[in-house]
């Protein structure tokens, strides 16, 4: 390969949340400090362990060899990248600088568009099992989730189920809906004749809908991410997608996403509500992070990616499949995360995932608790780093844990 995938950074000391937020005392979200004789492989905050795309320093230092800091307009070329980008990865037309906002994260896209069509106290409706940021900034703000389950078919297949949530839309007077696509936690890359199911019933309801697409360039080989906006005239008209290179170069810590919006009412009123908290204002430096990442580089970068994080997929859940006997893992079609369901192993060896999770932190290995994501007896496991962690962690966890 041409970009590095195997080699184990160090991140401690870092400013990285995933290693240099381990506690000394179990809390909500983050593990325990491993026990002496362990260190710790970073499996629960979602982003990678894999050097950035080269691309990305290199647009930084150069920006920053600049003397002077001040207030700036994002330009042209930032767009021209967005827009090529969705043009070549996605097939998107017709998409234009004007259709393009900047939003601080994705989360906070997500709260301005519903401060600008519902009030506090509405109901909106989400998919379960949901992303937690989804829970905690939406409930914040002040408004209603309502969950429609996802169910499993036989295969194991997360799948819609239509007829939930028209009676949750009918019921609860829903007119704004929260999507994921690709599906976090689950993995799920929505099929277009999914999509189009869900969008025509959300046109029936009169809803506005959030389409989170940050995990869009992660699809695993074998399937193919659809925009939300690209199924219909209607969906282009009644849908916010919200996007950023956070999640697929791990620039997170930099701080920048963005909205597309072809509506021009939608947009205006998006925009209005964003800006009355004055938060919503670009870095500099996170603009030319987007333009690095966005380089021809980036896309042979993200393309070996996607290949890396696939044969993660595949060895884990491989390895699940042969070793932990009662653990359930559906294959992600997206994202790096797995969603396991540990409910028959618990169920037969008499413990709970409060033990799975203490004992895997005790020697390192840094899952993520199921249970906040509305998986009840789940564990959430980031597969982004090199593979040889993840099968060091893997076997950790056969020898220590599940088969101790």
């Amino acid at each position: 390969m041409k970009y590095d995938f195997t080699t184990i950074m160090d991140r401690r000391g870092q400013d990285a949340v995933a290693v240099d937020g381990l506690t000394d005392t179990p809390t909500d979200m983050a593990p325990t400090k491993p026990a002496e004789g362990f260190d710790a492989i970073p499996m629960w905050v979602a982003d990678m362990n894999f050097p950035v795309v080269p691309t990305v320093p290199e647009a930084l230092i150069e920006r920053a060899r600049q003397p002077h800091f001040g207030y700036f307009e994002p330009r042209d070329e930032y767009f021209q990248s967005i827009i090529r980008w969705h043009e070549t990865r996605n097939g998107v037309t017709g998409l234009r600088p004007e259709h393009i906002g900047y939003e601080n994260g994705v989360l906070g896209g997500v709260v301005s568009t519903l401060q600008a069509f519902a009030r506090p106290g509405d109901a909106v409706l989400l998919h379960s099992p949901t992303y937690i940021g989804f829970t905690g900034s939406i409930e914040n703000a002040g408004f209603k989730i309502v969950h429609s389950p996802l169910v499993q078919d036989e295969a194991g297949v997360w799948r819609m189920d239509y007829a939930d949530m028209e009676r949750k839309l009918a019921e609860h007077k829903i007119h704004v809906a929260v999507m994921c696509s690709p599906h976090n936690p689950c993995g799920r890359v929505w099929e277009r004749a999914e999509l189009e199911q869900a969008m025509e019933l959300y046109r029936k309801y009169d809803c506005v809908v959030i389409s989170d697409e940050i995990w869009s360039d992660i699809i695993l080989p074998g399937h193919k991410h659809t925009p939300t906006q690209s199924v219909s005239d209607d969906a282009r008209r009644r849908t916010v997608a919200l996007y950023a290179p956070s999640k697929t170069f791990n620039l997170a810590g930099l701080v920048g996403s963005y909205h597309i919006i072809y509506n021009d009412y939608l947009r205006d009123r998006v925009v209005a509500a964003s800006s009355k908290a004055h938060y919503n204002e670009m870095n500099v430096l996170s603009m030319h992070a987007l333009i690095g990442a966005y380089k021809p580089e980036g896309y042979e970068w993200v393309d070996e990616l996607c290949e890396v994080l696939g044969k993660n997929v595949d060895w884990a859940c491989r390895y699940i499949d042969e070793h932990f006997e009662g653990v359930r893992v559906t294959k992600p079609e997206g994202t790096y995360m797995l969603f396991l369901d540990c409910t028959e192993w618990c169920a037969a060896h008499g413990r709970d995932v409060d033990w799975l999770l203490t004992e895997g932190w005790r020697v390192g290995v840094d899952y993520q608790d199921g249970r906040p994501f509305h998986g009840p007896c789940h564990i959430r496991v980031n597969l982004a780093l090199p593979l040889s962690r993840v099968q060091e962690a893997f076997e950790r966890l056969d020898r220590y844990v599940f088969n101790a």
